[in-house]
């Protein structure tokens, strides 16, 4: 029961990652990507303002959004190798118990 558990949490989490992946850098519903907090305080204090451009670059934005597919493709393998995925954990947990 656990290791269906697990699977699933690690589905629910891989979707939800790739879809904020996908729409965080590109949508204004997250806030704006390249204006916020934490990116101008790590920018003025490293002395690298170079960073701020980097990270509102579209090729940036365009490699976070491929993260997010990747996930989304994760998450999509795993629904199709559900069964498999669980008997792999339940087969380590065996191992584990038996040493």
């Amino acid at each position: 029961m656990v290791e269906r558990l697990t699977v699933i949490f690690f589905i629910i989490l891989c979707l939800l990652l790739g879809v904020y992946l996908i729409l965080s850098p590109w949508d204004t519903l997250f806030g704006n990507w390249s204006e916020n907090y934490l990116l101008v305080l790590v920018s003025e204090g490293s002395g690298l303002p170079g960073i701020q451009r980097t990270v509102a670059s579209n090729w940036f934005r365009g490699a976070v959004t491929g993260l997010g597919v990747l996930n989304l493709i994760i998450a999509f393998w795993e629904i199709g190798h559900f069964k498999q995925s669980v008997a792999l954990l339940q087969e380590h947990d065996a191992k584990q118990k038996r040493k």
